[in-house]
């Protein structure tokens, strides 16, 4: 099965309150499942790693053998793929926990996106920061 997932995390002060999100969608657009939460004080930049490792769980637990990670942090998706460096000693641990975690899934990809084109996973994030 192949499942899409949107996923985003942001920061109300970087540092501040944070959330994540993560939206699955099947082949076919139709929205499978959505989850956010909130996760504490985070920068932006932990809150986009964290999503990440929300997306590949959610991926995991859905059975899903092909995943496509979508999200609007060009930064993280080009660290997870090996093209930028992570400067930040905080955030190598995260990375190599989210690889660990998307491995497992069998075929994956990793894509970013323009904000507007995750409209769903930022909404999310904002539903979860707003009720704290």
């Amino acid at each position: 099965m192949k499942v899409v997932i949107n996923v985003d995390g942001g920061a109300r002060g970087n540092p501040g309150p944070a959330a994540i999100a993560a939206v699955a969608t099947g082949g076919d657009g139709v929205v499978i499942e959505e989850r956010s939460e909130t996760i504490g004080e985070a920068t932006n930049n932990v809150a986009e790693y964290r999503a990440m490792l929300l997306g590949a769980r959610l991926a995991k637990q859905l059975g899903a053998d092909e995943v496509e990670l979508v999200g609007d942090s060009e930064l993280i998706v080009k660290q997870l793929l090996g093209e930028y460096r992570v400067k930040q000693e905080h955030l190598r641990p995260l990375r190599a926990e989210v690889l660990a975690a998307i491995e497992e899934l069998g075929e994956w990809s990793l894509r970013a996106v323009k904000r507007e084109q995750n409209a769903r996973a930022d909404e999310l994030v904002n539903e979860a920061l707003d009720a704290l």
